[in-house]
């Protein structure tokens, strides 16, 4: 290549290859600076009622949209997450012990920031939080069920209870509710037995029950009585 270049133009080529890595480093930097103007940062502070928080601020994270962004708790508290660009977020406390509402919070692209509760129901409803955040337990975390006791009121709820004692109620408290010495009583209730029978002449079911029973237990009878006797012989 010196061969062919003029040695009038060897600086002239020499000067470009020195000045282009500046200008490579001077447009990174550029870039840096926009990236870091539009990066901003989420900070608020939990709080337990009544629990100090180095009892439980070790175990504490703080999640921005899942685990797109985590964040970790100071001794006091409070927590910032940093590089996060504009956009809305769901910010949650993460803790095994207590329980934490998650909050919205929304940042433009001038930077100003609003946060709201999250209510996954009613989308629409906005209710307005304070920033920085200030996020308070709701409770602790029920990781198991409560065991149901006995009681007397699931017994006396049972079905196979009820359909046993009921019965027995009508049986006892019927005869003295209803005056069944009452003539028209009586009529009345006739009438309704009456009703159930639409053909009198068709004999009532337990009417047959019981002449069928009474009717063997005589034909036994009879029949045994007359193979216990036996015909007289004549003498001659």
């Amino acid at each position: 290549l010196s061969a062919a270049v003029p040695k009038g133009q060897e600086k002239a080529l020499r000067w470009p290859l020195v000045i282009s890595p500046a200008s490579f480093k001077d447009h990174e930097a550029g870039m840096e600076r926009t990236t870091a103007a539009d990066r901003f940062k989420i900070e608020g502070r939990a709080i337990v009622p009544g629990v100090k928080t180095q009892d439980w601020v070790s175990t504490a994270r703080v999640l921005v949209d899942g685990e797109d962004y985590v964040g970790f708790l100071r001794m006091d508290g409070s927590f910032a997450v940093n590089d996060v660009p504009s956009g809305s977020y769901v910010v949650e406390i993460v803790t095994p012990g207590y329980r934490f509402e998650p909050v919205r919070v929304d940042i433009t692209s001038k930077g100003k920031m609003r946060a709201r509760l999250v209510n996954y129901i009613k989308t629409s409803e906005v209710i307005r939080q304070p920033y920085p955040l200030q996020v308070r337990a709701s409770g602790l975390h029920s990781y198991f069920m409560k065991r149901e006791t006995w009681g007397w009121t699931d017994f006396l709820m049972n079905p196979m209870v009820m359909m046993m004692v009921l019965p027995l109620l009508i049986i006892v408290l019927l005869p003295k509710v209803v005056n069944t010495n009452d003539p028209e009583m009586r009529k009345e209730m006739e009438q309704s037995m009456n009703m159930l029978n639409p053909n009198p002449e068709l004999p009532d079911v337990s009417e047959l029950m019981t002449k069928l029973f009474s009717g063997s237990k005589g034909s036994s009878k009879a029949g045994g009585s007359s193979k216990g006797t036996r015909p007289a012989v004549k003498r001659r």
